[in-house]
C-alpha cells in the first residue's frame, strides 16, 4: 500500500486530494465530459455547467478513434467529436479553460500520450493546469515510465481496476495509485446499468483495502439514486458519464440540460 504522503507529493495528486476531503457531501462527485463534444464551443460550455451545477472534478475525455473501455454512448460522442475537429492540443485548451474552478482529471488512451511521448504529455497536462491522468488501457507492467513522468510532471497518475482484478494484482495497482483510485463498478464498458447497488459493498471494500488514496466508483452510475448508494456503500468518490454525455447530446441546450442533472446528483450526495 502507498503512504499518503507518498501520494500527494505532487501538485496534482494534491490538489485531488483537497477535493476529496473538502467536498462537503456524502462523496465528491466527478461527471465526465467528452472533450469537443458535440463541437469545441460547447463543450467548453458544458464544462462551466459542471461546475456550475456542484461538480468537486472533472473527468475530461480526450477523442479517440478506438475507445477500447468506452460503451456506445460515449464512443458515438468521441466520433462526433472527432468529425467536429477534436485534437488532444484542444481538448489541453478545454482543461486550461476549466482548471482554475475545479480540478481536471484527464482520461486519454495510451496510444495519444505514447505518441507524444509521456513526459512531454505529462509536462503539457501540467501546464494546462490538469491535475491527473487516467489511460484506461496501460497495463500495470508498462505504467512505470508513464508514472514517472506524470510524478515529474506534477501530475497524479490514477489507476482504473475492476470487479476481476485479482488481489495480488489489486494490490500492485492501490499501492502506485496517485490521486484516487478508479474503481469500475461491473465489468465491461462505460454505459447506464439500472441495477447496480448490490454489487457496491464487495467491491468499494475490497478497493479501499488495496490502498490509502480514495476511492471512486465509476462505470454505470447515472441517476442520484445510484450515486447515494454508492456513496452510502463507501465510495469516496462518484464518477458518472454516459447519462450526461447522452443528456448533452439529445438536447437543444447541452450546458442547461447537464447543469441541471448535475445538480440533481449533487443533491442525491448533499449529506
Amino acid at each position: 500500500m502507498t503512504s499518503t504522503s507518498q501520494a500527494t507529493t505532487n501538485a496534482g495528486a494534491q490538489r485531488i486530494a483537497d477535493a476529496f476531503a473538502g467536498h462537503g457531501k456524502r462523496a465528491a462527485l466527478m461527471p465526465y465530459l467528452m472533450g469537443g463534444f458535440p463541437d469545441d464551443a460547447t463543450a467548453r460550455a458544458i464544462a462551466q455547467a459542471y461546475a456550475d451545477g456542484g461538480a468537486d472534478l472533472v473527468e475530461l475525455g480526450v477523442p479517440f478513434s478506438d475507445p477500447l473501455a468506452d460503451g456506445p454512448v460515449i464512443h458515438e460522442a468521441g466520433t462526433t467529436a472527432l468529425r467536429a475537429g477534436a485534437t488532444v492540443e484542444k481538448t489541453f485548451a478545454q482543461c486550461e479553460a476549466l482548471a482554475h474552478r475545479v480540478p481536471v482529471v484527464m482520461m486519454c488512451y495510451a496510444n495519444l500520450v505514447l505518441a507524444r511521448g509521456a513526459q512531454a504529455f505529462a509536462q503539457r497536462l501540467a501546464d494546462a493546469g490538469g491535475s491527473g491522468l487516467i489511460v484506461p488501457d496501460l497495463p500495470l507492467e508498462e505504467a512505470p515510465a508513464v508514472l514517472d513522468a506524470c510524478d515529474a510532471a506534477g501530475v497524479a497518475l490514477v489507476p482504473l481496476v475492476a470487479p476481476t482484478t485479482p488481489d495480488e494484482r489489486l494490490a500492485r495497482i492501490g499501492a502506485r495509485a496517485r490521486g484516487f483510485l478508479y474503481t469500475v463498478s461491473v465489468a465491461g464498458t462505460t454505459g447506464e446499468r439500472a441495477a447496480l447497488a448490490d454489487q457496491f459493498d464487495a467491491i468499494i471494500a475490497r478497493a479501499k483495502a488495496s490502498t490509502d488514496v480514495p476511492v471512486a466508483l465509476g462505470f454505470g452510475i447515472a441517476t442520484p439514486e445510484q450515486a447515494r448508494q454508492a456513496a452510502d456503500a463507501g465510495a469516496d468518490g462518484v464518477i458518472v458519464g454516459s447519462r450526461l454525455v447522452r443528456a448533452a447530446g439529445e438536447s437543444e441546450d447541452p450546458a442547461a440540460a447537464v447543469r441541471e442533472l448535475v445538480s440533481g446528483l449533487a443533491a442525491g450526495l448533499a449529506r
